[in-house]
C-alpha cells in the first residue's frame, strides 16, 4: 500500500477477476455454513472470503482448517495456501472453533462455489493499465504529545497500489480504535488518510499499533493486513521528583573526610535515555550556613563529608535543601527539591577530666562498707552513653584490697568506699592516686589530654579503742582419734590490738557440735571431755571445727574458729552391705558381694572375703573368688538343690580388721529373684489347728449330704448315665496328715480318687497326704481329659489315672491351702445346690 491518486476505474471490475464474498446463514444459526462465491483460479495467499468468528464464538482462542489449502486468519479472513483450481462442482471445508479454558467447540461449514469472472470492457478511449509491483508494507509515523492541533490532526495517507485497478475502502482497528481509548484515530474509508482526534500522554500511552485493512466493494481483500505502528514522541512535560519528600541519614562526628552520608534519588516520567530523564543533583542550601561540610555527586546523588569541622558538641544536626535537575542539569531542564536532615552521632572524643587535683577524706579504723568520698567530673560527649559515662581506678596506695571506686550511674560521680577495715595502729594516712576513663576508648586524640586523667587522695585513718582481736580468724589443731578423755591440748589464742598482748582476755566455747572439747577460761587450751569419733562427724573427712569467744575486761569481745583436725585410727571393720540373696538356678551361676570401711583409705580396701568355718555341706557347694579390691563373687556347684542357704563369711580390711557376717543365700528355681519371693511369702501361709479342724468338720458333712443325694439318684435311675456336665466337675485329691484312705465305688463301679469332695454320681478315696517343712500340699485334676497337678514340695510326684478310662494328661504345680479352699469353696456349694434341686 502506497500514497497514490485515486482510481478512475471504479466500475471496471471486469479488467481483473473479481473475487467476490458472499455469506448466506441458514435458518437455524447465521454462523453455521457459509458460501464464498470463489473465481475459477486462485493464487497462493489470495484471501477468499472472511468469516465473522465473533458472531458464532465471542471466546474463541483456537481457529482450524480441516482443509490444508486453506488457512484461517484469527479475524476471520480466509486465505489459499496454494495455487487452488476451482471446478464446477461445489467444493466445501470446515473451520473448528474452541475455547480451551471452558473446553467448548463450534465447527462453521464453508462452501465454495465457482462463479464466472466479470471483466471491465476496456473503452476504446481508455488507455490499457499495466498492472505494477504491489506496495503494501509498514509506513513509518509518529506524532508529537500533547499536540495542539488543530484537531482532527492529519498523520499520513494509507493507500493500495490495487487502487489502479479497483475501487478500494480502507479501516483500521487496534488500541486507540476500537480499544481504549476508543476513536482516538480513525481513516476515510475512500481516501485513506489517517487523523488523530485529540492530545496524547507519551506517558499513558507511548505507541499504537494499529492493523490496516484494504478491501473492494463487495468485501474481498486486496491485500494482507498492514501492521501500522503510530509512535508518541516524547517532550520535557514532566519535572523529576525525589523519592522522599524528607530524607533522615546519620553519621558519627569522628567520620573521615569522603565518607558517605546517604544517598539521594529521583525519577522522571519522560523518555528514558533522553535529555528529558538526564539528571542532575545539587546542594541549593545548608542550614547552619558555614562552614559547608557536605557535597553530593551530581550523577549518583550521594552525599559525602568534604570537611573535618564536622563536631557535635557544636553542631548535633544539619539542615539540606536538595534540588535535581531533568536536561542534564541545563538552566532551562525542569527541577525538584527534596529536605535532607543529617543528625550527627556523637563519639567519644572528649575525655572525662577531674575538676581538681587532689582531694581528701577520712574514715574511723575497723570501719567497712562505707562511703568516704565522691569524686565529680566533666564530660563534653553525650550524656547517658558509653561515651559520656566514667569507669574509676584505684592505680596506686590499695595494695590491701582496704578501698573500692565505683561509678554513681545518675551523676557519673566517683563513689570511694572502704570496704575491708583500716588499722590506726599499722597506718594513720593512706595516700591513692584514682584515675578516670569513658568505658569505650577514645575515638582520636584529644590535643593536651591524656586517655587516663588522674588525681590524689588522702585518706585519714582516725583512732577507735578497740576490743580484743581474733587473728587468725581460724586457727587448726590436730588430735587423735580415740585419744582418752581429759587429754590437754593447745588452744585458741586471741590478743589486744593496742597492747599486741592475750593477757587478760577470757575464753568460751560458743559451739561444739559433739561436746567433745572444754576450754580454759584464761590460757584458751583446750581438753577432750570425751573420747573424739572420726566416723561420727559429718562429712567424715572434714574438719570439726568450734566457734570460741574471747572477752576483755571491758566486756568486748571477739569470735573465732578453732578448726579441729581428728586423725584416723583403723577402728572400723569392713562391714559386707548385703544381708538376704536370691539365685535362680539354672540362669543365673553366682552372685555379688561387696563391702565398705568407714576408716580412712589407708585402713581399708583391698578387702580380702573368705568363708568363715562353715560345714561340710557349704564348703562342698559355695565358693568365694575375688573380683576387685571391695567386692567378692559367690558361686554354687550344678549339684545344689533348691533351699535356703546359711553361709558365714568373713571380710578383712588390710590393716587386718575383720568382721564376718552370716549370709541368707536362697537358690530357687526361678527365672527372676522377684518370683522366688512372691512364692516365698505366699508359701508360708499355716493354718492353725483349730481352723483345719472346722475345715475338716464341714467337709466331712457335705460329704455325707452329697453321698446320699448321689445314691438316691442312682437308685431312681438304674442304668441312666452320668449328666454331661459331670465330666467337667473337679476332682481334688488333699495330702493332709492324716492317714488312711477311704474307698467309695460309684453305681457305674469308677473307682477316683477325691479331695474332702464328691459330685453327682461320683464317689472317692480320700488320698494320703504328705508335709514338708510345714507346708500343705494338694493335688487337683478336672474331670474328663484334664490335667493333674501336682505339688512338688519334697521331690514326690503324685499320678492319677482317669476313672472313666479316657485319656488323661497330668502336669505338675503347687498349691497351698488358702488356694486350694479359694478353689474348692464355690465349687461346693455349686454342687450342693444342684444336690438339691435335682
Amino acid at each position: 500500500m502506497a500514497a497514490a491518486p485515486r482510481s478512475s476505474l471504479r466500475g471496471a471490475l471486469c479488467a481483473q477477476l473479481l473475487l467476490t464474498l458472499s455469506v448466506f446463514s441458514f435458518a437455524a444459526e447465521a454462523c453455521n455454513k457459509v458460501i464464498f462465491n470463489v473465481p475459477s483460479k486462485s493464487e497462493a495467499d489470495t484471501m477468499i472470503g472472511r468469516v465473522n468468528l465473533k458472531e458464532c464464538l465471542r471466546s474463541v482462542d483456537l481457529v482450524q482448517s480441516n482443509d490444508t489449502d486453506f488457512r484461517v486468519l484469527d479475524d476471520g479472513s480466509v486465505y489459499t495456501t496454494t495455487a487452488v483450481k476451482f471446478s464446477k462442482k461445489k467444493r466445501s471445508f470446515t473451520i473448528r472453533l474452541s475455547d480451551t479454558k471452558r473446553q467448548f467447540q463450534k465447527k462453521i461449514i464453508v462452501l465454495l462455489e465457482s462463479r464466472k469472472e466479470v471483466l471491465k470492457k476496456r473503452q476504446t478511449k481508455e488507455t490499457v493499465l499495466r498492472r505494477a509491483k504491489r506496495r503494501w508494507a509498514p509506513i513509518p509515523c509518529s506524532m508529537q504529545e500533547n499536540s495542539l492541533g488543530p484537531f482532527p490532526l492529519f498523520l499520513q495517507q494509507v493507500q493500495s497500489d490495487a487502487a489502479q485497478n479497483y475501487t478500494i475502502f480502507y479501516s483500521i482497528s487496534g488500541r486507540g480504535v476500537d480499544q481504549e481509548p476508543l476513536n482516538l484515530f480513525y481513516i476515510e474509508r475512500d481516501t485513506g488518510n489517517l487523523f488523530c482526534t485529540k492530545p496524547v500522554d507519551r506517558e499513558e500511552y507511548d505507541v499504537f499499533d494499529l492493523i490496516a485493512y484494504a478491501s473492494t466493494a463487495d468485501g474481498y481483500s486486496a491485500d494482507l493486513p498492514l501492521p501500522l505502528p503510530i509512535r508518541v514522541e516524547d517532550e520535557n512535560d514532566n519535572k523529576p521528583i525525589f523519592t522522599e519528600a524528607v530524607y533522615n541519614f546519620e553519621v558519627s562526628e569522628s567520620s573521615r573526610l569522603g565518607t558517605s552520608v546517604g544517598v539521594v534519588c529521583a525519577t522522571d516520567k519522560d523518555e528514558p535515555d533522553t535529555m528529558h530523564t538526564r539528571l542532575k543533583y545539587s546542594i541549593l542550601e545548608q542550614t547552619p550556613r558555614s562552614p559547608g561540610l557536605f557535597s553530593v555527586h551530581p550523577n549518583t546523588g550521594v552525599i559525602t563529608i568534604i570537611s573535618h569541622y564536622l563536631d557535635r558538641e557544636v553542631v548535633d544536626k544539619y539542615s539540606l535543601i536538595m534540588k535535581v535537575q531533568d536536561m542534564d542539569g541545563q538552566f532551562f531542564g525542569l527541577t525538584g527539591t527534596s529536605t535532607c536532615i543529617i543528625t550527627v552521632k556523637d563519639s567519644n572524643d572528649n575525655a572525662p577530666t577531674f575538676r581538681q587535683n587532689a582531694y581528701e577524706a577520712s574514715v574511723e579504723e575497723n570501719a567497712f562498707n562505707v562511703e568516704i568520698l565522691r569524686v565529680p567530673i566533666e564530660d563534653k560527649d553525650l550524656i547517658k552513653t558509653a561515651n559520656w559515662r566514667a569507669n574509676f581506678t584505684i592505680l596506686k596506695g590499695n595494695e590491701n584490697g582496704n578501698f573500692k571506686i565505683s561509678t554513681d550511674k545518675e551523676t557519673n560521680e566517683g563513689v570511694l568506699c572502704v570496704v575491708k577495715p583500716l588499722n590506726y595502729e599499722e597506718n594513720h594516712q593512706v595516700n591513692l592516686e584514682i584515675g578516670v576513663s569513658n568505658e569505650v576508648p577514645l575515638t582520636r586524640d584529644v590535643p593536651r589530654v591524656t586517655a587516663m586523667n588522674r588525681a590524689l587522695v588522702t585518706v585519714h585513718v582516725k583512732d577507735v579503742d578497740e576490743g580484743p582481736e581474733c587473728s587468725p580468724p581460724a586457727q587448726y589443731v590436730q588430735i587423735k582419734e580415740n585419744l582418752a578423755a581429759g587429754s590437754n591440748i593447745k588452744g585458741y589464742k586471741a590478743y589486744d590490738p593496742e597492747t599486741k598482748s592475750s593477757s587478760g582476755l577470757r575464753y568460751k566455747i560458743l559451739h561444739d557440735p559433739k561436746g567433745w572439747i572444754a576450754i580454759d577460761e584464761t590460757s584458751g587450751s583446750i581438753t577432750t571431755s570425751k573420747i573424739l569419733d572420726r566416723e561420727a562427724i559429718s562429712p567424715k573427712h572434714g574438719l570439726y571445727n568450734i566457734t570460741v569467744m574471747a572477752i576483755d575486761q571491758d566486756g568486748r569481745s571477739c569470735t573465732g574458729t578453732l578448726a579441729v583436725n581428728i586423725e584416723d585410727v583403723n577402728d572400723n571393720a569392713p562391714e559386707i552391705l548385703q544381708h538376704y540373696l536370691t539365685i535362680c538356678k539354672p540362669k543365673m551361676g553366682y552372685t555379688d558381694i561387696s563391702a565398705v570401711d568407714p576408716d580412712e583409705p589407708v585402713h581399708g580396701a583391698p578387702f580380702y572375703f573368705s568363708l568363715s568355718s562353715p560345714s561340710p555341706e557349704i564348703n562342698r557347694i559355695w565358693s568365694l573368688t575375688k573380683i576387685n579390691d571391695t567386692a567378692a563373687r559367690l558361686s554354687y556347684q550344678k549339684n545344689a538343690q533348691f533351699q535356703e542357704y546359711t553361709i558365714p563369711v568373713t571380710v578383712k580390711d588390710r590393716a587386718g580388721q575383720s568382721a564376718t557376717k552370716i549370709l541368707r543365700v536362697n537358690l530357687c528355681d526361678c527365672t527372676h529373684p522377684s518370683q522366688c519371693r512372691s512364692t516365698s511369702r505366699s508359701a508360708g501361709v499355716v493354718l492353725g489347728k483349730w481352723a483345719i479342724l472346722a475345715i475338716l468338720l464341714g467337709i466331712a458333712l457335705l460329704f455325707s449330704v452329697l453321698l446320699t443325694l448321689v445314691c438316691g439318684v442312682i437308685g431312681t435311675k438304674k442304668g441312666k448315665r452320668f449328666p454331661e456336665d459331670l465330666a467337667q466337675q473337679n476332682l481334688i485329691i488333699s495330702n493332709t496328715e492324716a492317714p488312711g484312705d477311704d474307698r467309695v465305688c460309684s453305681a457305674n463301679g469308677f473307682t477316683t480318687q477325691t479331695a474332702n469332695n464328691c459330685s453327682q454320681g461320683f464317689c472317692g478315696t480320700m488320698g494320703s497326704g504328705s508335709r514338708n517343712g510345714g507346708q500343705e500340699t494338694i493335688e487337683m485334676v478336672k474331670g474328663g481329659h484334664q490335667t493333674l497337678e501336682s505339688c512338688r514340695g519334697a521331690g514326690h510326684h503324685h499320678t492319677l489315672d482317669s476313672c472313666r478310662g479316657g485319656h488323661t494328661e497330668m502336669d505338675n504345680c503347687r498349691y497351698n491351702y488358702s488356694e486350694w479352699h479359694s478353689f474348692t469353696q464355690p465349687h461346693l456349694c455349686e454342687e450342693s445346690i444342684r444336690g438339691h434341686t435335682g
